[in-house]
C-alpha cells in the first residue's frame, strides 16, 4: 500500500504520521472512538505532549476511486481547517495528513492534529461530566447564548457544515471568554450565502444531538438566541419552520 503525504507542519510530524499504524497499535495510544470505518484517539509522544490521530477507512474500492478524484477525508479536513481559520474560527490545528492508496484507489486516510487537552465536549462543559455535579442554569444559559452567537457568525461568514453535532464542538474558557472549537472538519463548506434551509439543518442536527440532556425550554432558548426574532409572529414562524424540517430529517432517519 502506497503512502501519500498530503501535508506536514514539520519534518518531525511527517515522520510521525508515516508510522500511524504502529502508533495506534502501541500502548501509548488511547482510543476514544471506534465506530464503523473510523478509529481515533490520543497518542502520547516521547516529548510529553499528545497528538490526536484519526484513521478513516474507505468502505469500498469504488468509493476509494471517487475519493481519488474528489478528495479523501483527510484532504477535505485540511480544506475545512483552512476555511474556518481563514475566517477567524477555531479548530484543532492539523499537524499532518496522509492517504493510503492501493490499486489506484484510496483505502484509508490519516489526519494528525493538535490535542485540545484543555477543552471539553460541549455537553460536558455546559452540564458537567456524567457522574459529576451538574452545572447551574446560569452557566448553561451563558454557554447556550455564546454558542448561538458563534454559529450565527459562522453562517454569516458563508460557512456551514453537514454534521453539526454536539460531540463535534469543544469549548474552552480563555481569559473569562468562551472559545469554541469545531471538529470533523471534512464536512465544512464555504459559499457566498448560507441558505435558510442549510442554516436550519445545522440547527436541527445540533438539536437532535443535544436533546438527550437539554430540556425543550433550553433548546428553544438557544433557537431564539440564534435567530433573534423581532416579534411574536416571527418567533412562531421560526419555530414552525424548524419543527417542520426536524420532522423531515427524522423521517429520513427512520424516526418519523
Amino acid at each position: 500500500m502506497r503512502r501519500r503525504l498530503l501535508y506536514a507542519q514539520s519534518s518531525a510530524m511527517a515522520a510521525l504520521i508515516e508510522h500511524a499504524d504502529e502508533l495506534m497499535a502501541s500502548a501509548s495510544f488511547r482510543m476514544v472512538k471506534a465506530e464503523g470505518k473510523t478509529r481515533a484517539g490520543f497518542f502520547a509522544c516521547s516529548d510529553g505532549r499528545s497528538v490526536f490521530i484519526k484513521r478513516s477507512e474507505v468502505r469500498s474500492r469504488l468509493a476509494g476511486m471517487y475519493q481519488m478524484i474528489l478528495g479523501s477525508r483527510a484532504s477535505r479536513a485540511l480544506r475545512g481547517a483552512e476555511i474556518l481559520r481563514g475566517s477567524g474560527f477555531h479548530c484543532a490545528t492539523p499537524l499532518a495528513a496522509m492517504d493510503l492508496v492501493q490499486s489506484g484507489a484510496i483505502a484509508a486516510s490519516d489526519l494528525m492534529s493538535e490535542a485540545l487537552e484543555r477543552a471539553l465536549i460541549l455537553s460536558h462543559f455546559a452540564l458537567g461530566r456524567a457522574g459529576e455535579p451538574r452545572h447551574g442554569y446560569a452557566r448553561r444559559k451563558a454557554v447556550s447564548d455564546a454558542l448561538a452567537a458563534e454559529i450565527r457568525r459562522l453562517h454569516e461568514a458563508g460557512i456551514y457544515t453537514r454534521d453539526l453535532q454536539e460531540t463535534n464542538i469543544m469549548v474552552e474558557e480563555c481569559d473569562g471568554r468562551l472559545r469554541f472549537y469545531f471538529l470533523d472538519l471534512e464536512d465544512f463548506r464555504h459559499t457566498s450565502h448560507v441558505s435558510e434551509r442549510r442554516r436550519t439543518l445545522n440547527l436541527v442536527h445540533l438539536d437532535r444531538s443535544i436533546g438527550r440532556f437539554v430540556s425543550r425550554a433550553g433548546r428553544l432558548s438557544f433557537l431564539y438566541a440564534y435567530a433573534r426574532p423581532s416579534s411574536r409572529a416571527s418567533r412562531r414562524k421560526m419555530v414552525t419552520d424548524f419543527l417542520g424540517l426536524k420532522r423531515e430529517v427524522e423521517r429520513s432517519h427512520g424516526r418519523g
